[in-house]
């Protein structure tokens, strides 16, 4: 079987990578770059960073960043790009900032209708240089080939998949991620680590996957814990941007599975925040999926220290879901969707929702119909104890 991996063009990490910004764009001529971002990172002072990167140099900004982007950010965002005669991207920020800037990049290229790019290769060209500057550890969106967006008359979450829109360079430099509130610590933090495990369980797993999934899942489920409840450490902080960089280079190329298929009704719906959904969804998914990959949760649960020796692959397995659990618990990520608000009478129309979503769930270890979608919803609406 030939495997194929893609990744960013150029990968920068450690502390202080954000120093060769200028370098970079230099390199890629970038003469008059938009910064593509939101309020809230210059609110907390990480878009000056970026700034004095840069000084001496031509560049504009657009701050319309939403959280779990509509398809009318994107729009925004082109407009101010082509009105000020830009010529190259800069994203700094979560998921949600360079998600928009990999699509912007892609779309002021293209001079049909944002929605005619939306699914797998149908990008025709690569768009203008684009440099991808993560300040959260969940993602992995500097180094994978797709951007996610919602489609608010759909009700749905969307995909831009396409190797044009790779960035350039992923500058990883995890001090810019000290501001980083608790809780988008944790959300973010379990994305990723849902990223790795559905990397590893994931029909289109590969030798090289496997290695970046399972470096991810341990460097997470052991620093986690640590950057949420010290957000200063900033040893933690560099262990979780690493892993996360590892999770999105391990689901770039093996996919992601059932759990985000179906999160995504959940943030169409609901405007949940897609890490809090994938953590939420994890255990109750990872359960549904065991029978058909027992011997490969049973890895994670070694890569995690819970399998003790003389057990057997089934025990570990179980083990690995519940160290999931107990890992979402130390972070406080709710364990129920009635949390959230969900009725029970929601969950129908979800699992519709979710079970359209091919993309993904080709993906996942076993195949899912609509109504074990909806089993699954419906014992995560209940919760742990049922």
């Amino acid at each position: 079987m030939v495997h194929i991996f893609k990744s960013a063009y150029k990968i920068m990490t450690g502390v202080g990578a954000i120093s060769h910004l200028g370098s970079e764009i230099a390199r890629l001529k970038m003469n008059h770059p938009l910064v593509v971002t939101d309020k809230m990172i210059k609110k907390a002072g990480l878009l000056e960073e970026v700034t004095v990167a840069i000084a001496g140099r031509s560049y504009g900004i657009f701050l319309e960043v939403e959280p779990e982007p509509a398809f009318s950010v994107v729009e925004a965002c082109k407009q101010t790009f082509v009105a000020g005669g830009h010529d190259g991207v800069i994203a700094i920020g979560g998921g949600s900032a360079l998600d928009t800037a990999k699509a912007t990049a892609a779309y002021v290229r293209y001079n049909g209708a944002l929605a005619d790019l939306i699914g797998t290769d149908l990008v025709p060209t690569k768009g203008v240089p684009l440099i991808a500057i993560p300040t959260t550890a969940g993602t992995g969106s500097e180094v994978t080939n797709i951007a996610i967006l919602s489609d608010n008359d759909a009700k749905l979450k969307k995909g831009m998949v396409s190797d044009h829109l790779l960035p350039d360079v992923a500058i990883v430099s995890p001090e810019l991620s000290r501001t980083t509130p608790p809780a988008v610590t944790a959300a973010s933090g379990i994305d990723a680590l849902v990223h790795g495990i559905e990397a590893y369980l994931s029909v289109n797993a590969s030798p090289l996957t496997d290695a970046f999934a399972l470096q991810a899942i341990e460097k997470i489920a052991r620093n986690l814990p640590v950057a949420y409840a010290k957000p200063t450490n900033l040893a933690a902080r560099e262990e979780m941007a690493v892993a996360s960089l590892m999770a999105g280079m391990a689901f770039g190329n093996a996919g992601v599975g059932a759990v985000h298929a179906l999160a995504y009704p959940l943030g169409g719906r609901f405007n949940m925040a897609h890490g809090v959904s994938n953590a939420v969804l994890l255990p109750y998914v990872m359960r549904e999926n065991k029978v058909a990959c027992v011997d490969r949760l049973a890895v994670i649960a070694e890569v995690l220290g819970v399998k003790e020796i003389g057990m057997g692959a089934s025990e570990g397995a179980d083990q690995a879901i519940s160290a999931m659990e107990r890992l979402c618990d130390q972070v406080h990520i709710p364990s129920n969707l009635r949390e959230f608000g969900i009725r029970r009478a929601d969950l129908t129309a979800m699992a519709e929702d979710a079970s359209k979503i091919d993309r993904l769930l080709k993906n996942n270890p076993r195949p899912l119909e609509r109504d074990t979608i909806l089993s699954i919803y419906e014992r995560a609406w209940a919760g742990r104890s049922v």
